[in-house]
């Protein structure tokens, strides 16, 4: 007969006991092996194209800037050398909406040792030899002191001008200031354009508006770099700060289990309110500031992110999230208070099952490896596929040409028909791109390795999930623990998982793989769609996204059950994946209440670790505490160390709440079995601990009647 939280019938039949079961099955054979093979197959083949990606493509096209010529500035063991910075003849022609799409601008541009220091036109240089000397600098080959002003500019030798320029990542833009409200480039508002016109400085904004739209947050990434070398190592003394309280919390619910979840179930919610308190005053305290009433959408995308502090509106906004999170947890802690006494007897169960495994807690070190493994060499192989194309070169003209932005080769151009129809032109240098073969399937290319990165990282995720649910499945199991247990039981775990079920990991990876890339294809479409009248579109693309990150979730939740019996039981993905459905589908209740109530304490865990960590930091770093004061690195934006350290204490958090996350399931799928298996008879006695048996109001006969 069912008892509470269990259904029995077309859920399947409930597992018979066993009186030789003693835990994870040692004589098993090889699943899945088809998939196997087909995941060596392809990571043989991502090999491949590794290799082939690192043999065709090209990093210096990311890192050098690249002349008219395509060559690269500043590259070194070549003639351009002494030359790191790239120089635009003229610059206002960067506001040519073909920018955008080519990210070149349609103007000769070349390597030079030193941006232009001062106003200087072609006019004026060849009147004095000392100035032409100095123009020269910024000329091409093939200019003689002998040539007049129409010859040089009508072959292209030499800029109309020179304006007054610093280097910003390696490209010389225009010295744009403003004095009395009024643009201004070094210290003029005007300037002579080369041909005797006087220009206002502000015609050279959009120019360098365009010229530099595609490296604009590259400022933003450099103040932030810059911050990291100014902070890195109080950010990794905060790490370790987070390391040392994770390393704590687990030793203290090792022996203070219950005491400790209601600990940091109040500590949780004092953070939060604190937080709420915080935003408060800071909301109060703009009151009144100048500016500080101006709205989020008005104020649009800062890269100084430091001026949406000084806004009311972002507090108010902080405020309201805080507070709608701090409700939800109070009232989530008043519905579950039952259930939360039952979550703890497992996490106080988990905990003796870490204390007998205690390489357990260093085994995420060991993912962590792998998975780093896994990103550098999918973020390389990106790289190197990336810039695996050609140099393509673009006729630019001045005046109209039917010839215009066709693509040409320089070597042969000035004695092209395209020059001849075309004067004017110029054969420039317009992007990296081609049409052989091989470029004809780059973007193949780079799903395969969107996918093979997808595929290998849910593999290392998963051998981690089934290592550790084998280890602590042999902990329950053990009749006399630890005597019952084998000598390593992770070393064990893995062993048989490497051995045995390769193929398993493979096809719930797979599976998990096939739903994410569907996911990156479906944001890759709204993407693109953002700007699309078409709202019906817009909705079903929505629902399409809203459906596959919930069938994500599902997949996700099934696999780990499913890797949880393959370790146990040695079938393969389909076999264990019905039987850990069936099972929880037995017990739906218990799944639904009490596994998510276990997972909810343990995140309420991270999030009083992130918080405690996020709060010193941010009190450290943003120079509140006059203690600090002197002590503290002076930043561009404090909110960057402290963002870094509150995420890194979270993944370190998590890397130590993973391990009691998977021994819970574990152990909460090896309770449910225990209570189908075992009635609490002599001959048929429950494995599970004391404490769970008086929560549950179970008991082995064997025991003295209380």
């Amino acid at each position: 007969m069912a008892e509470d939280g269990q259904y029995y019938g077309k859920h399947g039949e409930p597992r018979k006991h066993d009186p030789n079961f003693k835990g994870p099955i040692q004589n098993r054979s090889c699943t899945d092996i088809v998939c196997c093979i087909l995941f060596i197959l392809a990571v043989l083949g991502y090999i491949a194209v590794g290799i082939l990606a690192w043999t065709q493509g090209d990093p210096r096209k990311v890192i050098y800037p690249t002349d008219s010529r395509g060559q690269f500035c500043g590259q070194a063991g070549t003639p351009l050398e002494n030359k790191p910075l790239l120089f635009y003849f003229n610059i206002m022609k960067c506001a040519s909406p073909m920018v955008l799409l080519e990210f070149q601008c349609p103007t000769t541009q070349m390597c030079v040792e030193r941006c232009p220091e001062r106003f200087l036109t072609l006019v004026n240089a060849k009147i004095s030899s000392k100035d032409f000397e100095y123009y020269k600098k910024f000329c091409k080959e093939g200019l003689t002191s002998s040539m007049g002003v129409p010859d040089i500019l009508k072959a292209g030798l030499c800029p109309a001008m020179l304006i007054p320029s610093k280097s910003f990542t390696r490209r010389c833009f225009p010295a744009l200031g403003e004095k009395g409200g009024v643009i201004t480039v070094g210290n003029n508002s005007h300037f002579d354009d080369g041909s005797g016109k006087m220009r206002d400085a502000k015609d050279l904004v959009d120019g360098v508006k365009n010229a530099t739209v595609v490296i604009e947050a590259r400022q933003a990434v450099m103040k932030i770099f810059e911050d990291y070398t100014q902070s890195w190592y109080w950010i990794l003394i905060g790490l370790v700060i987070a390391m040392v309280t994770s390393l704590l919390f687990i030793v203290l619910l090792r022996f203070l289990a219950g005491i400790m979840v209601w600990v940091m179930v109040a500590l949780v919610i004092l953070v939060v309110g604190y937080g709420i308190f915080h935003c408060y005053m800071e909301y109060a305290d703009l009151k009144g500031e100048p500016g500080a009433d101006v709205t989020l959408e008005q104020l649009g995308f800062q890269t100084d992110f430091t001026i949406y502090l000084q806004i009311r509106q972002t507090w108010l906004a902080f405020m309201i999230i805080l507070a709608i999170v701090e409700v939800i947890i109070i009232l989530l802690l008043i519905f579950l208070r039952k259930r939360i006494l039952i979550a703890i007897a497992l996490i106080k169960e988990a905990s003796r099952a870490v204390g007998h495994v205690m390489s357990s807690l260093f085994y995420p070190l060991f993912t962590f490896l792998l998975l780093a493994m896994v990103i550098a060499y999918w973020a390389v192989t990106a790289v190197f596929l990336s810039t695996s194309n050609e140099a393509v070169y673009k006729v630019f003209n001045e005046t109209k040409c039917e010839h215009s932005r066709q693509t040409c080769d320089p070597g042969n151009f000035s004695t092209s028909a395209m020059k001849a129809a075309c004067p004017d032109s110029e054969c420039l240098f317009a992007f990296y791109g081609g049409e052989t073969l091989y470029h004809k399937y780059l973007i193949g290319l780079q799903f395969y390795n969107v996918f093979l990165f997808f595929w290998c990282a849910n593999f290392v995720t998963a051998l981690g999930q089934m290592t550790l649910a084998g280890a602590f499945a042999s902990y329950y199991w053990a009749v006399v623990k630890p005597d019952d247990m084998p000598a390593f039981p992770v070393f064990s775990a893995l062993g048989r998982s490497l051995r045995y079920h390769t193929g398993t990991l493979a096809f719930g990876a797979f599976i998990l793989s096939v739903v994410q890339i569907i996911r990156v294809l479906l944001e890759y479409l709204d993407h693109k769609l953002k700007g699309a009248q078409n709202k019906f579109a817009r909705f079903l693309l929505c629902c399409l996204k809203c459906c596959f990150w919930c069938l994500e979730k599902c997949i996700k939740f099934l696999n780990r059950n499913a890797y949880i019996m393959v370790a146990i039981y040695g079938k393969n993905f389909c076999a264990s994946a019905r039987d850990a459905f069936l099972l929880l589908m037995r017990n739906l209740i218990r799944v639904a209440v009490l596994d998510k109530v276990t997972d909810f304490l343990l995140f309420l865990g991270k999030l009083l670790i992130v918080g405690l960590v996020g709060v010193f930091a941010f009190f450290f770093f943003s120079g509140r505490v006059k203690a600090f004061e002197n002590t503290a690195p002076t930043l561009n934006y404090y909110w960057v160390p402290i963002q870094t350290v509150a995420v890194g204490s979270y993944l370190i958090a998590n890397g130590f709440f993973s391990v009691y996350s998977m021994c819970v399931d574990t152990l909460f799928l090896c309770f449910l079995e225990d209570l189908e298996r075992n009635d609490g008879s002599a001959e048929r006695p429950y494995l599970m601990p004391e404490s769970l048996r008086k929560v549950l109001n179970k008991k082995n006969k064997s025991e003295p009647a209380e």
